[in-house]
């Protein structure tokens, strides 16, 4: 039957794990300084030494007086008062003498000479005065048992002349990564290396938990190895999380080594990524076996992780933050599985929209690219394109409301004004772009799916978006003139000439709608070459950049590119043909602020600058704005 013991439901897998875990060990108490505690939880309630204030005392700069003696003053009859008979001067938190009972604000007496005060109006006793235990009450409760000890907390333990607080001791997470192939950061990779990243990631994560992260040392996949590992973990720590090994591989060790020396109560959750998770513990102490890709390894530390360490440590966990948005594409999933994907998120016509990125369970920058998740249940079978989703939002929800959401063709053009945009907004504006080709893109802003469409134009002029845009009038922000051609490896040593030799060598494409692929079909069209016959024709690459590695890395011999992609990897270029560059708005967005921002941008001579050290780009029209009005549809 194998490891894999179940396909348990996330919830349904959690809910075991912690009733399973909850009673296996009380966390210890100890006494620390009140100063040194915040953030930690009390194991039980703390109790004032002093009240606050613990004398009476005056709330507001004036005199203090006798009650009695100002009952008959009003604007008809001024009282005159004499010093340290009727009353004595007093500041904000001066004690008040027993004879005296109420103060009068400095600003309601009328004048103050020769040792006597006039005043207008009387005292209402025990006005202006801070009574003894106004704030706090000795032996009073300041704070319960079981209590996340917040800045306030501790302003008014100390103002209790409260000096130690019995807190649970800090949670301790073991954190052992493991794999033959993993390196330090600070080694250089060779094929085959991996460098280890994950335990800072865990580390991180279990800062903002509320407990205290411990990397160990790298360990081979090696039983024995591990296992010292995880005992010596055990002994120095609450809880233990081994990064990989959780599969079934020829070397995947995690569920073995926590059968031998404790329980294994879940392998496999009905999650992807994250379906090999191992849930167990040995010694009372909880132990969780993690995939080792890092997007597996965050749904589990968020998912699994995270509320184990709340309920042990006897935090809440914090409350995630969720919007409702339509889906700007399709989502196919499986019915065997709850499905984590990620998005990023803009906000079209008042709508917030959700456009699904990057799914790979090893593409950690979809983790840092995304917005949101969107949790696909295990009994939905596919959202559809348009359907509303609920996003559980990974970003600030004011910064997605400032984003510029951009569909389209991709170019380094579009990642320098992200970053320029970014930059000189300080902030306060930014750009997520998303490459799915022009085609894809000028569909998307139609839809009103995106803001912004970075489009390849071949013929400027002759573009008839009167079919895609019959109601709406549109405008190109232009950027450039590019160069399109060949790249190839340095030195071009097969030779390749023009497309007609292209088609004769290992090629890597781009995604249907793009410059790059029109520009190849219309080739191969034109000669009627079949296109079975293309080597590599079907591998497709989202990005210029993608396409350049892949030649770099001698993935492939030559592609359709742009100029600036083969200087920057140091690569060979045969130019082919020039077409325009630029960005599809709708005309009545360009007076949003944003959108005005990144006109700002595109037209300084900063940006410029940049784009022109690029090379191969004409520069002679960025920033122009032509207009189509309805007029012209």
């Amino acid at each position: 039957m194998g490891k894999y013991l179940m396909n348990i439901p996330l919830e349904d897998g959690l809910d075991q794990y912690i009733n399973e875990i909850k009673d296996l060990k009380n966390l210890e108490g100890e006494f620390i300084d009140v100063n040194d505690c915040l953030n930690k939880v009390t194991c039980e309630p703390v109790y004032s030494n002093l009240s606050s204030p613990f004398y009476n005392c005056s709330a507001m700069d004036g005199i203090a007086v006798k009650s009695k003696s100002t009952f008959m003053a009003n604007e008809q009859n001024i009282i005159t008062l004499k010093e340290n008979i009727d009353y004595i001067e007093v500041d904000t938190g001066d004690p008040i003498p027993k004879d005296f009972d109420a103060v009068i604000m400095i600003e309601d007496v009328l004048s103050k000479e020769n040792k006597t005060a006039k005043i207008y109006k009387p005292a209402i006793p025990w006005q202006h005065i801070r009574c003894i235990g106004e704030d706090i009450v000795e032996q009073e409760m300041i704070i319960s048992s079981f209590h996340k000890i917040r800045p306030q907390d501790i302003g008014a333990m100390i103002s209790a002349r409260v000096q130690n607080v019995k807190v649970f001791k800090d949670f301790k997470v073991g954190i052992i990564p493991t794999g033959t192939e993993l390196i330090t950061k600070e080694e250089t990779p060779k094929i085959g290396d991996i460098i280890e990243s994950n335990s800072k990631l865990f580390e991180g994560l279990i800062i903002g938990y509320g407990a205290i992260p411990v990397i160990y040392p790298i360990v081979k996949d090696n039983y024995n190895q591990i296992k010292k590992s995880v005992l010596n973990a055990l002994d120095e720590c609450d809880m233990v999380l081994i990064s990989a090994g959780s599969s079934q591989g020829r070397e995947d060790y995690t569920h073995d080594i926590i059968a031998e020396i404790g329980k294994v109560l879940i392998h496999g959750l009905a999650i992807k990524p994250g379906k090999p998770a191992i849930l167990g513990y040995a010694r009372n102490k909880p132990i969780i076996g993690i995939p080792g890709y890092p997007v597996s390894a965050w749904v589990v530390m968020e998912n699994i992780v995270r509320p184990t360490i709340n309920k042990l440590t006897y935090k809440k966990c914090s409350n995630n933050q969720y919007i409702t948005a339509k889906l700007g594409k399709r989502i196919m999933s499986s019915l065997k599985y709850e499905e984590f994907i990620r998005v990023k998120l803009g906000k079209v016509n008042g709508e917030y929209i959700a456009m699904p990125i990057k799914q790979g369970a090893g593409t950690i920058t979809s983790l840092v690219n995304a917005d949101g998740v969107i949790r696909v249940s295990q009994n939905i079978e596919g959202i559809a394109q348009g359907s509303s989703v609920k996003i559980e939002l990974l970003k600030d929800i004011d910064e997605i409301n400032k984003t510029i959401l951009a569909i389209g063709s991709h170019d380094l053009i579009v990642d320098l004004i992200s970053s320029e945009l970014t930059k000189n907004s300080l902030g306060q504006f930014k750009l997520n772009s998303i490459y799915a080709g022009s085609e894809q893109g000028i569909l998307a802003l139609k839809n009103d799916e995106c803001n912004i469409s970075p489009v390849h134009l071949f013929k400027l002029e002759e573009e008839d978006y009167s079919k895609y845009f019959i109601d709406e009038d549109i405008s190109i922000i232009k950027l450039a003139k590019r160069t399109q051609g060949i790249i190839v490896k340095k030195g071009n040593p097969l030779k390749i000439e023009s497309l007609d030799d292209l088609v004769k060598y290992r090629i890597v494409n781009r995604q249907k709608g793009s410059a790059s692929r029109i520009l190849l079909d219309n080739f191969i069209d034109s000669k009627n070459i079949k296109k079975s016959n293309i080597n590599g024709y079907k591998r497709e690459e989202s990005t210029n950049m993608s396409v350049a590695k892949t030649i770099q890395n001698d993935d492939a011999d030559c592609a359709i590119g742009i100029y600036s992609v083969s200087k920057a990897f140091d690569l060979d270029f045969i130019p082919v043909c020039e077409h325009e560059y630029g960005i599809l708005v709708k005309t009545k967005d360009l007076q949003v602020n944003s959108i005005k921002k990144m006109l700002d941008v595109i037209n300084s001579n900063t940006f410029k600058q940049k784009i022109n050290s690029l090379g191969g780009y004409d520069l002679s029209q960025c920033g122009e704005v032509l207009k189509y009005e309805k007029s012209y549809n």
